[in-house]
């Protein structure tokens, strides 16, 4: 079973794909996190018809790792192409090196 965890050497919960769960503010109110809700969080519904976010699918339960962390092809095409549509282009890419960042960290 997968749950969320806190990371000892970052003290911070993550996702499959390197959001930062603690800095979300949907945490423990409409959302308790992806690895936690076997990557269906309450906001995917609308854009995955009910299946696992695509990355969680990919990482998780496909290649069965921790998180996209451990992945070779990290970022890969599933990275930039699941772009929240209320970010800029700009943002989104800052988004992704962020995240690859906290993957490659832990």
């Amino acid at each position: 079973m997968i749950y969320n965890y806190r990371n000892e050497n970052m003290n911070k919960i993550s996702s499959a794909c390197g959001v930062d769960c603690i800095e979300c503010r949907f945490i423990n109110k409409e959302c308790a996190g992806c690895l936690k809700v076997s990557g269906k969080p309450f906001w995917s519904a609308e854009y995955f018809a009910g299946e696992p976010c695509p990355i969680f699918k990919c990482a998780i339960v496909e290649k069965k790792y921790d998180n996209c962390g451990k992945c070779s092809e990290l970022p890969c095409k599933l990275f930039f192409d699941l772009k929240d549509p209320s970010m800029s282009d700009e943002e989104h890419l800052k988004g992704i090196t962020k995240r690859v960042g906290n993957l490659k960290r832990q």
